[in-house]
Parts: C-alpha cells; structure tokens; sequence
C-alpha cells in the first residue's frame, strides 16, 4: 500500500504546548506513519496509508484548533 503525504495550516498552532496537542490527537488515528508539526509557520504534514481528511481535521479540532484553508 502506498503512503500518501498531505499537508494542512492548523490555525492557532503558535507555541510548543499547541504543536503538542495537535501531534498527540494525529498520532492516534488510524494508519498514521509519522508526522510533523512547524508552529512558526502553522503547518502539520501528516504521512501514512489509507488515513482519511475528515478524521485528520476531526482531530485536530479535537485538540482544540482548526484547519484552515
């Protein structure tokens, strides 16, 4: 199965404290190989096989935050 890469601006992700809430809700899902986070320009790269938009954008709001446009 072929991993896929898709990248999202998570609005309000501004420090190391945001950054890690929104890794620990991404991480748990469902077919997620590894992901990055980079507060400084509000961008989460998540990598993995069969992993699904909405449940990504579910977990981020989760954390508390949005994914913006």
């Amino acid at each position: 199965m072929a991993t896929t890469e898709r990248t999202y601006v998570v609005e309000g992700m501004t420090c190391g404290h945001c950054e890690l809430s929104v890794r620990d809700e991404v991480e748990g899902l469902a077919g997620v190989e590894s992901i990055d986070t980079d507060r400084s320009s509000g961008r989460l790269t998540v990598r993995g096989t069969k992993v699904e938009d909405a449940s990504v954008r579910a977990a981020v709001e989760a954390a508390g935050y949005r994914v913006g446009a």
